[in-house]
């Protein structure tokens, strides 16, 4: 067995005791991660766009699917111009929903840039592993519902342009 004089056990404790409190001042006086808002931030990104309703997007203005918005950075990366950072924002008329992040997350795949979205005043990244990417689709608007329903079974259901009934 291996004896220790005391003189080493209690500068081991001292050591042990010293690195236990600079630890924990580290921790509590601002040594983790910080947060960022996004009202600090806004002027900082290439691009930003708004989420829009149905899982659209909000881009200069104009109202896009989102196929049609990975059109659009398509084109810019074309023509040498696609930004490098992008900053996902809540419209007027919608929140940020999670089929925006599936489709910013396909796009930052497809383009190389990073997108960035504000959640409740706080700026995260979105991570496309996370986030399971999703397909880019086009919106295709709902059919409209009618008034009236056809009673089942009934004589009038058999009415057919030229049948003679």
């Amino acid at each position: 067995m291996i004896r220790f004089s005391t003189l080493l056990k209690r500068a081991t404790a001292a050591i042990m005791l010293g690195s236990l409190v600079l630890l924990s001042g580290c921790h509590m006086f601002g040594g983790g991660t910080k947060e960022v808002t996004t009202a600090s931030m806004k002027g900082q990104f290439d691009t930003t766009i708004q989420a829009y309703k149905e899982g659209q997007f909000l881009v200069d203005g104009a109202v896009l699917s989102a196929i049609d918005t990975g059109s659009h950075f398509s084109y810019l990366k074309d023509q040498g111009k696609l930004p490098k950072t992008i900053l996902l924002t809540a419209s007027d008329d919608s929140k940020i929903r999670k089929i925006h992040l599936q489709y910013m997350a396909r796009m930052q795949l497809d383009y190389g840039f990073r997108v960035y979205y504000d959640d409740k005043g706080t700026l995260k990244e979105i991570n496309p592993v996370d986030t399971k990417a999703r397909i880019l689709e086009d919106h295709h608007e709902k059919p409209p519902v009618s008034d009236s329903t056809p009673s089942p079974g009934g004589a009038d259901n058999d009415h057919r342009p030229g049948s003679g009934t």
